[in-house]
């Protein structure tokens, strides 16, 4: 027998920032205003799914938001190891700014995936976390639907463990706010692997 759970992935509503500065894990509030767009998104996601969101603001306002726009389900579960990536000492400054103090170059952006920011995390060890989180609610969940509100890094994370493939080519992916990344967990004898990737950055507009 087949059992197939379903993972819908949800990048966060924009975040007001007008000043462009790295924010990362930090908090910042979301503009859950386009009442178009989440209409759009409710009406593309499934009823009845098990709900969870990172314990950020913009991520719980979206899933609030989404739920608001039509989409009837239970008080998400804050789970944090599907937050976002944390940039440490680097949160709230410009991305100019950390590249001119790096004396050998900007790494970050060099060798993004296993540069560790000044009390940060690199994106590796956010692949990590995702992970247990994920193969945690999916043993928990079998066969259903999982809405997880969440962040870029976090869905970049999960599709380099669907994948397989190295943590330098999961950040090639473009992650747009609202948008929608469906990925399928198989478990079954002689299906050639255990997840299949069926939407990635699915947007509203495109709904």
């Amino acid at each position: 027998m087949t059992t197939v759970t379903r993972w819908w992935w949800v990048r966060h509503a924009p975040v007001i920032n007008p000043s462009g500065a790295l924010y990362g894990a930090s908090e910042v509030p979301a503009d859950v205003s386009d009442r178009v767009a989440f209409s759009r998104l409710a009406g593309l996601l499934p009823q009845g799914a098990v709900w969870l969101t990172s314990h950020l603001s913009r991520a719980r306002a979206t899933a609030a938001a989404i739920q608001d726009a039509g989409l009837a389900g239970h008080d998400p579960h804050v789970e944090e190891r599907i937050g976002e990536q944390s940039f440490g000492a680097w949160h709230g400054r410009q991305h100019a700014e950390i590249a001119h103090e790096m004396q050998d170059g900007h790494r970050f952006w060099v060798s993004p995936a296993a540069h560790v920011p000044p009390e940060g995390e690199s994106f590796a060890q956010v692949i990590g976390r995702v992970e247990d989180a994920v193969r945690h609610w999916t043993a928990a969940h079998a066969g259903r639907d999982i809405i997880a509100v969440s962040h870029g890094g976090p869905i970049r994370a999960a599709l380099a463990l669907a994948l397989g493939i190295d943590p330098d080519r999961a950040l090639s992916f473009v992650v747009e706010n609202l948008s929608v990344t469906r990925i399928d967990h198989v478990a079954g004898e002689g299906l050639g692997g255990n997840w299949r990737v069926v939407i990635v950055n699915r947007t509203p507009a495109c709904s």
